[in-house]
């Protein structure tokens, strides 16, 4: 793979924003029909868009919010190799998921994918034969990681460590009785938000119209009726085939399709409060084999602690609430493994995720899983009565093979002319391998962000210096981020900016003190 554009400019045709927005949207409603129409602005309708669009189909894809707000800005930010999948026998998912984490961190978004070392201490609590088991786990990874052919260099080999070396990779923990522990790697996204973006933007520099704040009322077999939400302005966007991509909400827009949702919590911690981690950690959940709370240093001052699978019911939520049950939950297993307590006042964000699991048990009787932790990850792609394709189920890592599938399905049904999916070795915006990422002129933590744009990022505070301050005090996102977000990645508002363009927002407080600054951005372009 190698950078198809300069890096001194943004991808030809890929910068979102407000007039393309307004321009497209009044082209597309009540015009001639496209081939596919997206619903869905997550990382698998992205996703979709993208592999119709470089099929070389006409594509509009539209959201009701912004891009990633649903599930795809909550997860945990792992691009996972399918360990979990092959300890509950799930082999096809777990190879699947081995294999497109390893397109993601070597062909299409080196930037944005990297290898993450993990720790799992041998403490007191974790017996011989849990650690031997462990142990086998990551061995076995390792295996589906040759089965991918992902190289060693990209990700290196599980080994086993002394009891020295954990507390140098994990200062937090408690050492006494501290056996040792198991390192561990798996692909980490820096942000699973900017994924998102980034394969929105590819799929518009492939001549997709990204729309968002569009908001679909009813599919049908011919379209779409829909609503401007910055206007109120209905209408009618016609299609060929209509993709419904829009995960936890898929229910409500085509009958049959019944989503059974898991809420994954996590916590967000001050990093100065646990201290250096050069590596994440794996803690056992007591009483569990094979379920862990993950700690998972960020980068930018903060700590993400998670996650619980909890099943949801009732209305689905734009944003979910985090139950004081959660962070009891984790707090009290993060507890279990540290030197220094983590109190209740110590957690200074929040957040939960909806996964979108396809409930295929039946209605009525006694079959019901008791548990979403027993629900395959496995995707689905279901036709409905009048021809609406629905693509759920899955996970962040398999979003590109979700996207395929269901392209697929939709040539195949609506005999559309189209050739084969490319984006098993598409470049994203901003992609380069390593070695073209390290030559770049830009602050490093800014590559892992932006990649190749990353100079013309960092090059608009040469024009303006004061857009090289942070946005707010002991945070690394500066001015330049916010202007670039909004001159190039469809951010329309602050929310936008704040709560995924950049994650400032996932701490209320600091959310309060960058609202005025991200204002004047959006007031000023």
């Amino acid at each position: 793979m190698s950078p198809s554009i300069s890096p001194a400019q943004p991808a030809p045709g890929s910068s979102l924003t407000a007039a393309r927005r307004l321009r497209e949207l009044t082209d597309t409603v009540g015009g001639p029909p496209v081939d596919v129409l997206v619903v869905g602005l997550g990382a698998t309708g992205a996703g979709a868009a993208l592999d119709a669009a470089a099929r070389g189909l006409t594509v509009v894809a539209i959201d009701a919010q912004d891009l990633a707000f649903g599930t795809s800005r909550w997860s945990s930010k792992l691009i996972h190799g399918g360990l979990r999948y092959l300890a509950s026998a799930q082999l096809d998912v777990a190879h699947e998921s081995a294999r497109e984490r390893g397109i993601l961190m070597e062909r299409t978004a080196p930037h944005l994918v990297h290898a993450q070392p993990f720790v799992l201490p041998l403490t007191p609590l974790v017996s011989r034969g849990q650690a031997a088991l462990a142990w086998a786990g990551f061995r076995a990874g390792d295996t589906l990681r040759l089965a991918a052919r992902t190289a060693r260099a990209t990700l290196p080999a599980p080994r086993r460590l002394s009891a020295a070396e954990t507390r140098h990779l994990a200062p937090a923990l408690r050492s006494a009785g501290l056996r040792g522990g198991l390192l561990s790697w798996d692909g980490r996204a820096t942000d699973d938000a900017r994924l998102v973006t980034a394969i929105a933007r590819t799929a518009a520099a492939h001549g997709a119209r990204i729309l968002t704040r569009v908001r679909a009322l009813e599919l049908g077999r011919s379209g779409a009726r829909i609503r401007d939400e910055l206007t109120g302005e209905e209408g009618e966007i016609r299609a060929r085939v209509v993709i419904n991509a829009s995960g936890v909400w898929a229910g409500s827009l085509v009958d049959g399709v019944r989503i059974r949702p898991s809420r994954g919590t996590h916590l967000v911690l001050r990093a100065a409060h646990l201290g250096s981690l050069p590596a994440g950690l794996h803690i056992p959940i007591p009483g569990e084999t094979n379920r862990f709370v993950l700690v998972l240093p960020q980068g930018d001052g903060r700590v993400y602690v998670g996650l619980t699978d909890e099943p949801v019911d009732g209305d689905i939520p734009d944003v979910p609430e985090v139950p004081e049950t959660d962070i009891g939950f984790l707090l009290d297993v993060l507890g279990s493994a540290l030197d220094a307590p983590v109190h209740r006042r110590n957690v200074v964000g929040a957040f939960a995720g909806l996964r979108p699991l396809l409930d295929t048990t039946p209605v009525a009787g006694s079959g019901a899983a008791t548990s979403t932790a027993d629900i395959s990850r496995k995707h689905a792609v279901l036709t409905s009565a009048d021809g609406v394709i629905t693509v759920v189920g899955g996970k962040l890592t398999t979003y590109r093979r979700m996207a395929e599938d269901a392209v697929d399905t939709a040539v195949a049904t609506h005999h559309l002319p189209a050739k084969p999916s490319p984006t098993a070795t598409l470049p994203l915006v901003g992609a380069a391998p390593p070695h073209v990422l390290t030559t770049l002129r830009a602050p490093r933590r800014l590559i892992s962000r932006y990649g190749t744009e990353a100079p013309a990022v960092h090059a608009l505070s040469a024009h303006d210096p004061g857009l090289a301050e942070p946005v707010l005090e002991g945070h690394p996102v500066t001015r330049a981020e916010l202007l670039w977000a909004v001159r190039h990645e469809g951010a329309l508002d602050t929310a936008d900016l704040l709560d995924r363009r950049t994650r400032i927002g996932l701490i209320p407080d600091d959310r309060a003190t960058a609202l005025n600054t991200a204002r004047h951005m959006l007031d000023e372009n």
